[in-house]
């Protein structure tokens, strides 16, 4: 096995090490693993490592957070190693996540959890702002090497630091054994039959609250495993990193206009969390006893809104409420009638948004945000009640300036972060970026801590990529906007009876360039079932044939900000996989670049269009 993985390594497609995101027209979610290991183990036993032959696989996730080959493959490698079911290995990027992954698990169903550490645990665990903050219960306790471990009334996990991350001792009174590596991330084995009903959920805690280990780290993992010399892809000296940092921090200030620091995450969905977690705990300590609202649109990306969710059923003092934001619904009376009921019940209101919103790119009147954000309200017994937390997921258009002391939004407490997939590594990493204005300055610091909790900060090589790819971001997202306005204008022309939203000329010369549209095509049927089914039939015609006719460019693919290409999906079937069934969309959303051949587009969908 460790030949034919070295041989694996030498032959394996390029995009396994540098691709984030993957086509969805070879993917099945609810096979993604399994379908790319059975293959894979075809392969094995037949003793194929030929590039052409691992180029044909399936795609292991449609994510570098979710997984990808590189991770696959070294679970697959461990749990033969040690007799498990690959179901049971999950790598994670972060240190302390599959810890808190269990603990999650066992506070819904009220079981007990010892945590085993041998040497020190690592200096971020904080035992004490897990147990107060997250609400999760457990026992800590020092063993040694020579210490037998007797059975427990509940879960033991045993967390260990070590070089040889690959290797596991096992032990049948240990339910869950988590290696950490100081540079790698952490890799975890659930054991014994019994504990089997926790893989899936930990996997969604790995999609949703931080990411696998990334395929550097993994490929180093890897060679360790099978004693080769290790690539120094994923090795940074401390200057090396200190310098990449630095560069990023500036490029974010730069970029945003805010005067306080940014803090960077290994994805969007990581920094996210770190946001909620440690708003959650600033709310904890400056406003005792009340009730934490976590407002976010009921349509929006599928990890935004289930993450939020997934916090709330952990914390009783913490609630969900929906903010309608797309199509009928204007942002501004949603923000002012949940505004006002949160103030009525004199509770803490955290509001997530995206602007332009996603998938219908919708930009509300920001002069009458502001005023919505900002009045000041009364709670039902005429005090003042607490002023809103403006979260605001600025991913469509990353340049555009919210945060500067006299942009729009400087009355209002605001947060503003990016995933780094998109135009900030222009794809090739998911590290992404919070920064605050000065009246929300003061909330980065927890922020900060809850990141370095859950070890999620971006890692050396993230940081190396953004330093590269930042500086030239403003310039590729205006020459992308150019790109989508032609073609949205092209599309208009050739099929004027189809719905295309996209920002207006006035707004994109406010600063919204998005490089984004949905496209809702002409439908025709006796009933709306028939209408609806006409129409999803069409965007999918429409998807194949420009993947078919331009297979170099366009993908199926639910990214957005690459370097190159034009990217198709169906929201409803991709970003809002765990969104309502009647908050779902389904419209074809275009995802332009820089660099593409628009010509080609354009000749493919006027060929499109006569054929319908």
């Amino acid at each position: 096995m460790h030949n034919y993985i070295k041989a694996v390594l030498d032959n394996m497609p390029t995009d396994w090490l540098n691709l984030t995101t993957h086509r969805l027209d070879i993917y099945d979610e609810s096979q993604a693993k399994t379908q790319f290991l059975e293959q894979l183990e075809s392969l094995f036993k037949s003793n194929d490592s030929s590039t052409s032959s691992l180029s044909e696989l399936p795609t292991a996730y449609d994510y570098i957070r979710l997984g990808h080959p590189l991770s696959c493959l070294l679970e697959w490698a461990i749990a033969n190693i040690n007799t498990v079911n690959p179901e049971n290995v999950i790598c994670f990027s972060s240190k302390t996540t599959p810890v808190l992954a269990v603990l999650r698990k066992n506070l819904l169903e009220n079981k007990d959890t010892q945590i085993l550490y041998t040497n020190e645990l690592p200096h971020f665990f904080d035992a004490e702002i897990i147990r107060n903050v997250y609400g999760y219960k457990f026992d800590l306790k020092k063993i040694d090497a020579t210490n037998a471990i007797d059975a427990f009334n509940g879960s033991t996990i045993l967390f260990s630091e070590q070089e040889d991350i690959c290797h596991f001792e096992m032990n049948q009174n240990i339910d869950f054994f988590v290696n950490t590596h100081q540079q790698l991330g952490s890799i975890l084995v659930v054991n014994d039959e019994q504990n089997e009903s926790y893989i899936s959920e930990i996997q969604h805690v790995r999609r949703r609250e931080t990411i696998a280990m990334t395929p550097a780290n993994t490929l180093v993992a890897l060679q360790q495993l099978t004693k080769q010399a290790t690539s120094n892809v994923a090795t940074n000296t401390y200057a090396e990193r200190s310098r990449s940092k630095t560069s990023v921090l500036t490029s974010i200030k730069e970029i945003t206009g805010a005067n306080t620091n940014a803090v960077v995450a290994s994805s969007g969905l990581s920094m996210q969390y770190a946001i909620v977690m440690g708003l959650i705990h600033d709310a904890q300590e400056n406003h005792k006893g009340k009730a934490i609202k976590i407002v976010v649109p009921p349509n929006c990306y599928g990890g935004t809104n289930d993450q939020a969710r997934r916090i709330a059923a952990c914390l009783d003092h913490v609630e969900v409420m929906d903010l309608p934001v797309d199509g009928d619904n204007d942002m501004v009376k949603s923000v002012t009638i949940v505004l006002d009921k949160i103030a009525e019940e004199d509770a803490v209101p955290y509001i997530i948004a995206e602007i332009p919103t996603n998938p219908r790119v919708e930009v509300p009147d920001l002069i009458q945000l502001k005023e919505a954000l900002s009045a000041t309200r009364k709670t039902a017994t005429g005090e003042t009640a607490i002023d809103p937390v403006f979260i605001l997921d600025q991913t469509f258009c990353p340049n555009t300036l919210f945060l500067g002391e006299d942009e729009i939004l400087s009355p209002v407490r605001t947060l503003a972060y990016v995933s780094g997939s998109k135009f900030p590594s222009g794809g090739k990493c998911t590290a992404g970026y919070c920064v605050a204005n000065n009246k929300a300055s003061a909330l980065m610091a927890k922020i900060d801590l809850h990141l370095g909790l859950c070890d999620n900060e971006a890692t050396d090589l993230q940081y190396e990529i953004l330093a590269k790819q930042l500086p030239s971001m403003n310039q590729r997202i205006q020459d992308a906007y150019k790109n989508t306005r032609e073609f949205v204008n092209f599309i208009q022309d050739t099929l004027p009876e189809a719905k295309i939203n996209f920002v207006s000329e006035e707004l994109a010369q406010q600063g919204f360039t998005p490089s984004v549209f949905s496209l809702d095509l002409p439908t025709k049927g006796n009933t709306d079932e028939e209408r609806e089914t006409y129409k999803r039939a069409l965007n999918l015609k429409l998807i194949n044939l420009m993947i078919n006719e331009i297979p170099n460019e366009s993908k199926y693919c639910v990214s957005y900000g690459q370097l190159k290409g034009c990217y198709w999906t169906i929201p409803a079937t991709s970003t809002q996989g765990t969104t309502k069934e009647d908050d779902k969309d389904y419209i074809a959303r275009v995802a332009l670049s820089a660099n593409m051949d628009l010509e080609m587009h354009k000749k493919v969908f006027a060929d499109f269009v006569e054929g319908i």
